[in-house]
């Protein structure tokens, strides 16, 4: 016995999330997405996406025929059992920053061209998908229909956590003028017992704006702290712990790094600006956010040239430089908006030559002007400075001796400060962090 039928249509880290999930729930799910050969390795359980749980969760929810998949909005119309309608349309397409910072909804508006017309009466729309303010109303002008109501459900997935995330969310937020279709929508997340916010879909849809431009704001303040402690002798694991006790301030997003990026913040804090202009609203606390996440990976660049040359403007014009890690987090593929690679950018452009080593993406071949090595200490042969950029676990309990007897110049630059600077010191390597008392590299 099925709950609710549910359409989902796309099948990226929203889509196949949102699908396998509500199927274990209890409701039949189908998933549509245009790209004929991945549906086709989904039918078999083959899931594209580096994601914990998810594979192993497709794959089951298929099995017990809660979860399926088919090319096109348009067949998943009647892909359900005994042909019965869908209650309940999924949007989940990609909602790209476009020219300006404007979000492009050209995918969502494609779904309700295609499909808008043959939905049954009664049938409640979802906006997933991040997207502007007004996107709940401007979806339902797209329709012209009064008997299908419109919905604001954003979600809050982080990347390497999504299946965690989503079946135990902080919050459920569902916004919409129709309070029957904002209830239905609830109900599907009745199982996992969270706190629910019913609201108006404008309200919803500005909520995920302003949680994750929060959280990029936290991100910038503590980088912009670190720096400070670097130039008052304070060290920011301290600073951080000791604020991080603090209720209203939490431990979570106070880790220093090379800044932020991914396909969420950079996306959202541009839309949430434009946003703002529309409004005839400065928003300089945001603008100042993105500002110095820009900053921040020049800084890095800096630290680099410093720890290498004794200057700040030191030349790094055929320097060999070890970089390890290029996802823009760890536990994922996902190279969206990196920083790590935003930074490599900015160094290659200074002239150096990059050897870059990730879990996700080993050698040989390689990737933005980066040659890719099979392992760290390949990465690190002949290098002037290993950068660690990304924080992935393993690179905790690298074997620092080896590297440092490989590399030209025994010096680790960790943007991330995962590594715990006693550890590559005892093998003979300067370590260069953020926010922290630095070891001396040149006389300048």
């Amino acid at each position: 016995m099925f709950g609710r039928r549910v359409m989902v249509v796309g099948t990226g880290y929203v889509g196949l999330t949102t699908g396998a999930c509500l199927a274990s729930l209890g409701h039949e799910v189908v998933c549509a997405d245009i790209d004929a050969g991945k549906v086709e390795r989904l039918r078999r359980g083959v899931v594209d996406i580096v994601e914990p749980d998810l594979a192993e969760l497709v794959s089951e929810q298929t099995s017990a025929g809660r979860l399926s998949f088919v090319v096109g909005a348009g067949a998943a119309l009647g892909a359900f059992e005994d042909s019965r309608p869908a209650e309940v349309l999924f949007l989940c397409v990609p909602t790209p920053m476009g020219a300006g910072g404007v979000a492009d909804l050209r995918a969502v508006e494609s779904v309700i061209e295609e499909v808008g017309a043959e939905l049954a009466a009664g049938t409640v729309v979802v906006n997933k998908s991040t997207v502007p303010v007004g996107t709940a109303a401007r979806t339902a002008e797209l329709l012209e229909r009064t008997d299908v109501a419109v919905v604001s459900n954003p979600e809050f997935l982080r990347e390497g956590s999504a299946v965690k995330d989503f079946l135990g969310p902080d919050r459920i937020v569902v916004g919409s003028d129709n309070q029957d279709a904002a209830e239905r929508v609830a109900a599907l997340y009745a199982r996992l017992g969270a706190p629910t916010v019913l609201t108006d879909a404008a309200s919803a849809e500005l909520m995920k704006y302003a949680a994750n431009c929060f959280l990029a704001m936290k991100l910038s303040y503590v980088n912009a702290m670190a720096e400070l402690c670097e130039r008052v002798g304070a060290d920011i694991g301290d600073v951080t712990e000791g604020i991080g006790y603090d209720r209203r301030i939490g431990q979570a997003f106070l880790s220093p790094g090379p800044g932020w990026g991914g396909s969420c913040l950079p996306k959202d804090t541009h839309a949430l600006l434009q946003v703002a202009d529309s409004a005839d609203f400065e928003f300089r606390l945001l603008r100042a956010t993105i500002d110095t996440n820009t900053r921040q990976r020049q800084r890095i660049v800096d630290k680099v040239r410093l720890a290498v040359t004794g200057k700040r403007t030191g030349s790094l014009s055929r320097v060999r430089l070890a970089l390890l890690g290029l996802t823009f987090k760890a536990g994922t593929d996902d190279l969206r908006d990196s920083p790590a690679l935003a930074i490599a950018a900015l160094l290659r452009q200074a002239g150096a030559d990059l050897v870059g080593f990730d879990p996700m993406l080993r050698g040989p071949g390689e990737l933005d002007g980066i040659t890719l090595a099979s392992d760290a200490v390949e990465a690190a042969q002949g290098a002037e400075a290993v950068v660690v950029l990304t924080e992935w676990a393993e690179f905790r309990t690298l074997d620092w001796a080896e590297i440092a007897g490989v590399t030209k110049q025994p010096i680790v630059v960790d943007t991330r400060n995962i590594v715990d600077p006693a550890t590559p010191r005892r093998a003979g390597l300067t370590a260069v962090g953020l926010g922290r008392q630095q070891d001396t590299v040149h006389q300048t």
